[in-house]
């Protein structure tokens, strides 16, 4: 029986640090699903198209990932697709203790679906992608930031 996992997130963008996530997660998985959230109520720095172009560049080589867009529940979406597992990374102590309360929510709400949480190796602990947007509006150097080759859109306009 196929296992698989929902890695949900904005992912605005997806770094290296959610590719060292993603990796991990699939030496345990046969197969994960990037679901990237949309909250109407906020503007990201990168339009859901221009985050699904950004994955895709990264997992091009990469068997067993899909990437779709959602809006509503995590939980919600993992019963629509038959996924029992959520994959959450985490950088640091803070990190884990707000993924922790959402694992918590969502165990009440979907029982039968667990959560996974995975701290990032060491030398991508730095690594946020609200830095790779401070750097992006400074004009700043990403690419030690971000996985080898990707090539990132300009924004929106609003």
């Amino acid at each position: 029986m196929e296992t698989v996992a929902l890695f949900p997130g904005s992912f605005d963008p997806f770094t290296a640090g959610h590719l060292n996530i993603l990796k991990r997660a699939l030496t345990m998985f046969d197969r994960i699903v990037i679901a990237i959230g949309v909250n109407q109520d906020k503007r990201g720095y990168f339009s859901t198209e221009q985050k699904i172009e950004i994955i895709r560049q990264v997992v091009a080589g990469l068997n067993g990932v899909e990437v779709i867009n959602y809006d509503g529940l995590t939980v919600d979406i993992c019963r629509e697709m038959g996924i029992r597992h959520i994959v959450r990374g985490v950088r640091n102590m803070l990190d884990f203790e707000a993924e922790r309360s959402i694992a918590d929510a969502n165990r009440r709400l979907a029982p039968e679906i667990e959560t996974l949480i995975i701290p990032t190796a060491q030398e991508f602990a730095h690594i946020s992608s609200s830095a790779v947007r401070d750097l992006l509006k400074h004009h700043g150097d990403t690419s030690l930031f971000m996985p080898e080759g990707v090539v990132l859109p300009e924004p929106d306009a609003a």
